[in-house]
């Protein structure tokens, strides 16, 4: 088990949230999926979770619409985007899922958190 942080995950629908989340859980992190994407409360993410970490995971509009054939326009994902924003913008880690695999994504996340540890360590 690793030292307890409570990660959040948070970004716009198809980014990879939930994949990542499963990533976290099976390798023994307290992660949670923000579901922030669906809120006008610009700070929700901290409401719900109040995360010590928060990841933040961006996908483009295309890229979405092919993950999860999505059937909603640019102009509502831009709007999800700004609910995003806040959350965006206090992030620990952002990471753009388009052109990556899970694998890396979890690969790039997971350095991070044993960084973390590291410093935690000193």
């Amino acid at each position: 088990m690793h030292r307890t942080i409570r990660i959040g995950v948070v970004g716009p629908c198809a980014a990879g949230k939930t994949t990542l989340i499963e990533e976290l859980l099976n390798q023994g992190y307290d992660a949670k999926q923000i579901a922030q994407e669906h809120s006008y409360v610009q700070d929700m993410w901290l409401r719900i979770s109040n995360p010590d970490f928060l990841i933040f995971l961006d996908v483009s509009y295309a890229n979405s619409i092919k993950r999860k054939k999505l059937n909603w326009t640019e102009r509502e994902f831009e709007i999800q985007n700004a609910r995003l924003s806040h959350a965006q913008n206090h992030a620990n880690l952002y990471i753009n899922t388009d052109g990556i695999t899970p694998q890396q994504v979890l690969a790039k996340v997971l350095e991070v958190l044993k960084n973390i540890g590291r410093l935690d360590n000193n």
